[in-house]
């Protein structure tokens, strides 16, 4: 079967603001968020992809223009399968203020009993994902062979979740996976099990520098902001 490449989307500007975008409409990639979207056609010149696939959100849409731009004979289509997590009445708030709430405790650490108010659950929002790539691994492997290599740019909850069901995680520990901004998640699926081969790869460490302020405990919800 199919090697799936997944593609968080560069940084926003609801990453620098501290907000929760979910899936408000018009939240654009910020400066630092272009520069790794131009970035990313050089870091994937070497592999023929057959397939792009994308959230229907402009974030998504902006990270994967340059590499549609650099090679014209792709075309992305979407997949709302793999659209940001509804969380409904928290969406555009401060993450900041989302912190005091009962519910992040149970987000944190209980994810598979975590539902939004007026959004949907977790657990709807990994199993809609996991069906939508499971039939593109299908519909690739038919239309370009089992040893295809696809890309899907999504979002950080969406992928860490995806991550967690091919590593066969609860999804109570999927909050112990992290992806930056615009980094490369490889995942190759075979007939028996799927194997993890990159993992959150942004082509630097950066994010693993020393920073001046001390990391949270807690799990950006909806991915962060990446390295400063």
């Amino acid at each position: 079967m199919p090697t799936l490449l997944l593609v968080r989307h560069g940084r926003s500007t609801a990453n620098t603001e501290g907000l929760l975008a979910g899936r408000t409409p018009g939240v654009a990639l910020d400066e630092r968020g272009a520069a790794q979207a131009a970035a990313l056609p050089g870091r994937l010149a070497a592999l023929p992809l057959s397939e792009v696939v994308s959230s229907p959100l402009q974030r998504c849409q902006e990270t994967i223009q340059p590499l549609l731009d650099a090679r014209p004979g792709l075309t992305a289509r979407t997949d709302d399968r793999i659209g940001e997590c509804d969380y409904g009445d928290w969406t555009g708030r401060k993450l900041a203020e989302l912190k005091d709430e009962p519910l992040m405790e149970v987000v944190q650490a209980h994810p598979s009993a975590a539902a939004f108010p007026g959004g949907e659950s977790m657990r709807t929002m990994q199993t809609r994902a996991a069906e939508a790539v499971r039939e593109w691994n299908a519909r690739v492997e038919r239309d370009h062979g089992a040893d295809a290599v696809y890309l899907m740019c999504s979002h950080g909850d969406i992928i860490k979740s995806l991550v967690a069901e091919a590593l066969g995680l609860h999804l109570d520990l999927f909050q112990r996976i992290s992806v930056e901004p615009c980094s490369v998640t490889a995942i190759r699926y075979t007939r028996l099990r799927p194997f993890l081969v990159r993992l959150g790869d942004t082509g630097d460490f950066a994010a693993l520098a020393p920073r001046e302020d001390t990391p949270s405990d807690e799990a950006p919800v909806g991915g962060g902001a990446g390295a400063p």
